[in-house]
C-alpha cells in the first residue's frame, strides 16, 4: 500500500498553514503538502500590510467597528472581536519570527492607513510585506525535523468515511487525510492524518482577470464541497479596484496603500470622480471604489482610469513602494513620482469559504480550514483592506491550539484503499480543458463580475451548468492530472458562486444586482450550501 501517515497534514504553504504547522510540529509529525513550490502562494504577493491595533489614539473597539462597516452587516462579531483582540500577540510571533516591519526614525513602527479604516493601523515592510513574511516562516518550517514538505504535490480529494474498507459506523463524517497526486511521477498517494488543514487560499482564477497566481484555482473549496462540508457566501468576490492596466500581461496589483498615502483617482479627463461617489473618497471600502472604477469606464467609454501619485513627494513614494515603482517602470516605462498609473479592478480575494468555527473547526470530523479558504465570519459581505493576512495569522493559531488540546484520533484501524485509476484512459482532448477554462473564466467575468442582474446570473448557471458536466466526466475517464484537477476545481467554484448569488436578490457589499440595488434585511445571514 502506497500510504503516507502523519499526526498532521496540511494542505497549503501560505502565511495560514506554515503558521499553523511550525505550532503543532511541536507536538507530531507534519506532512506540508503543496501544489507548487513552498514560496509560491498568494502571501507572498501581499503588498500592503497587516492590520493591528498599535497606535495609542488606537482601539480595538475602532478596528472591530471598521471591519463590520465594511462587511455590510454580514460580520460576525464574536469572530471579529476575537481577531482584533489577538491581533497583537500573532504581531509579536511574526517579530519573533525575524519579520521587521517598518519604522520610523524614533523607533515607532510606520503604521498605513488604507481604504476603510479610521486610524493608521497598518504595519508592512515597504510594499513587500507578504513576502517577508512567507520567508521567514519558509525558514522555520525548513529547519523543523518533525516537518516534511511534499512540493509539487496536488490534492485530488479529501478522504472521508465513504472512502475506508471496513465502514466503521463511529466514523460517520470524518476526514482521514487525502489522496495526493505526485505531479512528477503521476502517482496518486493515500496521505492518512489525525487531523488535515485545508490551507489553500482562494479561487479568484475563476476569472478572467485576477491579482491572483495562477495556483488559486479553488481547490479546497472544491474539495470541501464535493465531501458535503458546508460552503457559505461564495456571492462575496472581491475585486481589487486597482490592477495595473497592461492588456497581455498577468494583473499586478498597485497596493491600497498608494491611495492610503495621498494617490488620487482620476478618469481619463483628470477628474477626481470619486468625489461623486462617496465622502471618504479614495479610501472608501473596496466594493465601493471598484464599482466607482467601473461605472467611470462604462461612462466614458475608457477601459481604466488613473492613480495619480505625482503631488506626493518623489523620494518617500520611491521609498514606501519600491515594488510597484520598479514594476511600472519596467513593463509600462511610466516613472510612477511623473506619470498616472493606469488601473482597472481585477477578481482578488474570496470573502466566502469552508464554513468553520472560532477555531478552524468545519462541519467534518478531523477537519479544519484557515485562510483565504475559510469562512471563519470575519468579512462578512466585504473585507476590510489588510485584514486577510491577520485572519490567517489568528484563526491558524486557533486551530493549532485546538488541534493539540483534543486527544489523539483513535480511528487508526480503518482500512483506506488505494487510489485505483486502472479502468481510466488518458484521451488526447487537452484542447478541450484549455478551451473550456477559458469559457469558464470569461462567463464569470461578464456575467458574475462587479455589477450583476438576476438575467445575467441564470445565463452564467445554464451555461455553467454544462460545462460542469462536461468536466465531470472527462474527468472520470481519464487520468488525473494538474491541469485537470484545477479545471474541475474551477468548475465547481464558479458553480457555488452563481448558485450562491442567485440566492440573495439584493445589493450588499460585493454583491451588487442591478434588478435589487437595495440592501433587504431578509438577507441578513449567511448563504450556505
Amino acid at each position: 500500500m502506497n500510504q503516507i501517515k502523519s499526526d498532521y497534514l496540511v494542505i497549503g504553504s501560505g502565511i495560514a498553514g506554515l503558521s499553523f504547522a511550525l505550532k503543532v510540529a511541536e507536538h507530531g509529525k507534519v506532512n506540508i503538502i503543496t501544489k507548487s513550490e513552498l514560496n509560491n502562494t498568494t502571501t507572498i504577493l501581499a503588498q500592503g500590510g497587516i492590520a493591528a491595533v498599535i497606535a495609542k489614539d488606537d482601539d480595538i473597539e475602532y478596528h472591530a467597528k471598521d471591519t463590520q462597516i465594511a462587511g455590510a452587516g454580514l460580520c460576525h462579531s464574536d469572530a471579529v472581536e476575537i481577531m482584533v483582540k489577538e491581533a497583537p500577540q500573532r504581531i509579536n510571533e511574526l517579530i519573533d519570527y525575524g519579520v521587521t516591519f517598518d519604522a520610523k526614525d524614533d523607533g515607532s513602527f510606520d503604521l498605513a492607513r488604507e481604504g476603510g479604516h479610521s486610524k493608521y493601523r497598518i504595519l508592512h515592510v515597504a510594499d513587500e510585506t507578504g513576502k517577508n513574511i512567507q520567508e521567514k516562516l519558509i525558514e522555520r518550517v525548513r529547519e523543523h525535523p518533525n516537518i516534511h514538505i511534499y512540493e509539487q504535490h496536488m490534492v485530488v480529494e479529501l478522504i472521508t468515511d465513504h472512502h475506508v474498507l471496513n465502514n466503521l459506523q463511529s466514523a460517520f463524517n470524518v476526514c482521514f487525510g487525502a489522496y495526493i497526486l505526485d505531479e512528477k511521477t503521476g502517482k496518486v498517494k493515500t496521505f492518512h492524518a489525525d487531523y488535515t488543514l485545508l490551507a489553500t487560499g482562494g479561487a479568484s482564477r475563476v476569472y478572467l482577470y485576477t491579482t491572483n497566481p495562477q495556483i488559486a484555482t479553488g481547490d479546497g473549496i472544491a474539495m470541501a464541497y464535493r465531501a458535503g462540508v458546508r460552503i457559505a457566501n461564495m456571492e462575496f468576490i472581491q475585486f481589487h479596484p486597482t490592477a495595473l492596466y497592461n492588456p497581455g500581461s498577468e494583473p499586478f496589483l498597485i497596493s491600497e496603500a498608494c491611495r492610503g498615502f495621498g494617490g488620487i483617482l482620476r478618469n481619463a479627463s483628470g477628474e477626481r470622480f470619486m468625489e461623486s461617489y462617496d465622502k471618504r473618497l479614495e479610501l472608501a471600502p473596496r466594493d465601493i471604489v471598484a464599482r466607482a472604477i467601473d461605472t467611470e469606464c462604462k461612462l466614458h467609454g475608457e477601459h481604466c482610469v488613473y492613480l495619480d501619485m505625482t503631488h506626493l513627494p518623489a523620494n518617500k513614494v520611491r521609498k514606501h513602494f519600491p515594488n510597484i515603482t520598479s514594476h511600472c517602470k519596467e513593463n509600462l516605462r511610466i516613472d510612477i513620482t511623473k506619470e498616472w498609473i493606469p488601473v482597472i479592478p481585477a477578481a482578488h480575494y474570496v470573502c466566502g469559504g469552508i464554513m468553520s468555527n472560532l477555531n478552524g473547526q468545519t462541519s467534518m470530523h478531523n477537519l479544519f480550514a484557515a485562510g483565504e479558504v475559510a469562512n471563519t465570519g470575519v468579512h462578512g459581505a466585504n473585507r476590510l483592506a489588510s485584514n486577510s493576512l491577520l485572519e490567517a495569522l489568528v484563526f491558524a493559531h486557533r486551530a493549532a491550539r485546538r488541534v493539540i488540546e483534543k486527544k489523539r484520533n483513535t480511528l487508526n484501524n480503518v482500512l483506506i484503499p488505494d487510489w485505483d485509476d486502472t479502468d481510466v484512459t488518458n484521451p488526447q482532448e487537452w484542447g478541450m480543458i484549455l478551451n473550456n477554462r477559458t469559457e469558464l473564466q470569461t462567463i464569470m467575468w461578464d456575467y458574475v463580475g462587479i455589477v450583476r442582474s438576476t438575467v445575467q446570473l441564470n445565463r452564467a448557471l445554464r451555461r455553467m451548468s454544462t460545462l460542469y458536466e462536461e468536466i465531470e466526466d472527462y474527468y472520470k475517464r481519464t487520468k488525473v492530472s494538474l491541469e485537470l484537477l484545477e479545471l474541475r476545481n474551477l468548475s465547481a467554484v464558479a458553480y457555488l458562486i452563481v448558485r450562491s448569488a442567485l440566492r440573495r436578490n439584493e445589493s450588499r457589499g460585493l454583491h451588487y444586482m442591478t434588478d435589487y440595488p437595495e440592501k433587504d434585511d431578509k438577507y441578513l445571514k449567511d448563504t450556505i450550501i
